[in-house]
């Protein structure tokens, strides 16, 4: 028996702990989706003119439902890449043996199960919105039904899987319009916009890699469109989706505050890629993933959490 054999755990919640460590860090995912996600209800909330926030019961479950959501796209992805991980990364989770794909779909239709059960409990409304983004998840799972064409488009690729983000963050909001029986606010598509704006920053970023760090039979932005070009679609990105922040936040807060964040923001997270710009070679890619989950959470805030602590 080999060393990676004899270390694997015996029980199957062991070996799921040990899995989610390396490809679903429960520990970095909870603080980012629960606070993506009461920021959704927040702005939601806030842009209706009301004060405080949803129910905490139907808070909880929509947090839950997020993170369970997330997880599902990840077991989705471990069937996706099965083959080129088997090739290319035999050390990951599945290819090693540590979890087989039959059972992160037994675990995956469990966690499904109990969600869309709580969600029938406290607001069975929200399970309307549920819907568009489970059956386009569904379509990403199977690549649309035209892998070769997709992998071959990369920007095609990137632009059908993050439609996923605004049909998932029009649920999140719905914690608050729709679980209360109340019509969506008017600012609605900013927000949205703003959520596919962030996943293609988000997505991007995290794979922008070094020349040195290009790695075969892993797919990169970087060795798809170049090092120039995909650190200049994540600025891009992260401009687009500071334009999308301003605009959204006329009715949450003040022009003055959100002008000042948006400001410092804005220099802070775009210094990564900047960096990486002009020496591709030496800066590397991670400090631009960093830089965009950073984005992301502070836009949240300071949209759907700010306004309701600042009168």
């Amino acid at each position: 028996m080999n060393g990676a054999a004899a270390a694997v755990p015996a029980g199957l919640a062991a070996r799921m702990w040990a899995y989610q460590r390396e490809r679903f860090p429960i520990a970095a995912y909870v603080p980012l989706i629960g606070i993506s996600a009461i920021s959704a209800a927040g702005y939601s909330r806030a842009a209706r003119g009301r004060a405080g926030l949803p129910d905490a019961g139907v808070l909880l479950v929509g947090c839950a439902t997020a993170l369970a959501f997330f997880f599902l796209l990840r077991v989705a992805d471990e069937h996706k890449d099965a083959e080129a991980d088997r090739r290319f990364r035999p050390e990951l989770p599945v290819p090693r043996g540590l979890v087989s794909l039959l059972e992160l779909r037994k675990v995956g239709a469990s966690v499904a199960l109990t969600v869309l059960a709580a969600n029938a409990l406290v607001a069975p409304a929200l399970l309307w919105a549920l819907v568009p983004a489970i059956a386009w998840a569904a379509l990403m799972a199977r690549e649309f039904f035209a892998p070769d064409w997709l992998r071959a488009r990369p920007a095609a690729y990137l632009l059908s899987h993050m439609v996923v983000m605004p049909l998932l963050f029009a649920y999140l909001t719905g914690l608050d319009w729709l679980a209360s029986d109340r019509a969506p606010p008017r600012e609605l598509p900013l927000f949205l916009a703003l959520a596919f704006a962030n996943g293609i920053l988000v997505e991007v970023g995290r794979k922008i890699r070094a020349p040195g760090d290009e790695r075969e039979g892993v797919d990169t932005y970087t060795s798809a469109w170049g090092v120039r070009a995909a650190p200049t679609v994540w600025l891009a990105a992260l401009m687009a989706a500071g334009v999308l922040v301003w605009f959204a936040s006329y009715p949450v807060s003040t022009a003055l505050l959100t002008i000042v964040a948006l400001s410092i923001f804005l220099v802070a997270f775009a210094a990564p890629a900047l960096r990486f710009l002009h020496t591709p070679a030496t800066a590397g890619g991670k400090q631009v993933e960093v830089a965009s989950g950073l984005w992301t959470l502070a836009s949240y805030i300071l949209l759907g959490i700010v306004p309701l602590l600042v009168p």
